[in-house]
């Protein structure tokens, strides 16, 4: 199965009607894959929802397809995630980490403008197009939201998850094992309306955060934690902490 991407498919799209593809994406089924008319494929829009149809007209620029059935795929993944990281110096590191993190189960990702920050720019055109394979690599109907660049401070303020937490190695304030954590709310704690924590972790850059990005944090109800005795780097702790929430 490969899965295409159409995320400016209306919400009103209903079954029969006709909906045009991206160039990339005409270019990939019609001029790589070689698909050609009367040919089925699948189509995500982002939102989690999943759509069967027809090749109508297999244009390499502007392939036409016919929907002939949709359905609300269940995610890959518990809880609502939200990863806010200090971008890497290496920027290289910072697209394994969004595709990793979109891979393993991600609902937003936030690069955060940190104090010690390396990296005080980012394409987020080119993240986006590295999330949009990995959602395609993993068969994933849902696509993260990709927020700018962001300082650390308006994150901390504007963050409204049920769960937030710093991870951080500044020895003037104990903190708590992550895992633990996970597991307390998983067992007595009740979700969203929607039947799904909501979780932020904030990760700093090679630096660290500074002690008062740290305090900031506390005062807003952000918990600090431990993802482990070892020292991680940044991308390694962004995808640690991406899959405890998810798999712990």
């Amino acid at each position: 199965m490969y899965l295409f991407y159409a995320i400016d498919i209306p919400s009103s799209v209903a079954v029969w009607q006709t909906i045009v593809l991206d160039e990339d994406q005409s270019a990939h089924a019609v001029r790589v894959l070689r698909y050609t008319a009367g040919d089925t494929i699948y189509i995500a829009d982002g939102r989690g929802n999943l759509f069967t149809a027809l090749i109508t007209n297999p244009h390499p620029k502007h392939c036409e397809v016919e929907i002939s059935s949709i359905e609300q795929q269940p995610r890959h993944h518990r809880g609502n995630v939200r990863i806010a990281v200090a971008p890497t110096k290496n920027i290289e590191r910072m697209e394994w980490l969004a595709e990793k993190c979109t891979e393993i189960g991600v609902d937003r990702i936030t690069p955060l403008l940190c104090h010690y920050s390396e990296r005080k720019q980012i394409r987020t055109d080119r993240l986006q197009k590295i999330i949009l394979s990995a959602a395609k690599q993993s068969l994933s109907a849902y696509l993260p939201e990709l927020d700018e660049l962001t300082p650390v401070k308006d994150c901390i303020l504007s963050a409204t998850e049920q769960y937030r937490f710093i991870a951080h190695s500044s020895p003037w304030t104990d903190k708590r094992d992550l895992r633990t954590e996970l597991r307390q709310i998983t067992d007595g704690q009740e979700p969203m309306a929607d039947g799904r924590h909501t979780f932020c972790v904030l990760i700093g850059p090679e630096g660290g955060f500074s002690d008062e990005e740290v305090r900031l944090a506390m005062e807003h109800g952000f918990i600090p934690v431990s993802l482990g005795d070892a020292r991680l780097r940044t991308e390694t702790a962004a995808i640690v902490a991406c899959t405890m929430i998810n798999y712990v």
